[in-house]
């Protein structure tokens, strides 16, 4: 395993529905709870019926398919970030997890993650 970066910039957000997403598109994230409807997506195809949205994130994924029986792999990324200071977004998906932080701190995230022996 190790760490890819996203090249797009991307846009974490509330939507009204989710009838407007573009599901055609890379690195399209939904999680549905009785109190939203959140998405995270590539900031150039934020749906029409937005009604909270953070602009200015980039991602970074952990490639390759990580075993249900793993276990801290997301926590070892996290920790380093928070000692760095640096806020997570955090997305997992059936093989594996994705990573934002705000497009001002991805040149550090990397570096620390780089040094930290994860990327």
């Amino acid at each position: 395993m190790h760490l890819e970066t996203l090249d797009e910039s991307f846009t974490i957000c509330q939507v009204a529905d989710y009838a407007q997403v573009d599901w055609s598109r890379n690195y399209v994230f939904a999680a549905k709870s009785e109190a939203e409807n959140s998405l995270v997506c590539p900031s150039d195809c934020v749906p029409a019926n937005v009604t909270a949205r953070d602009d200015g994130w980039r991602g970074f994924r952990i490639a390759g398919v990580l075993d249900f029986s793993l276990i801290g792999i997301l926590s070892r990324y996290a920790m380093v970030l928070a000692e760095a200071k640096i806020a997570l977004f955090a997305v997992s998906t059936f093989n594996t997890d994705y990573l934002f932080v705000k497009a001002e701190n991805f040149d550090r995230a990397l570096a620390c993650l780089q040094a930290a022996g994860l990327a």
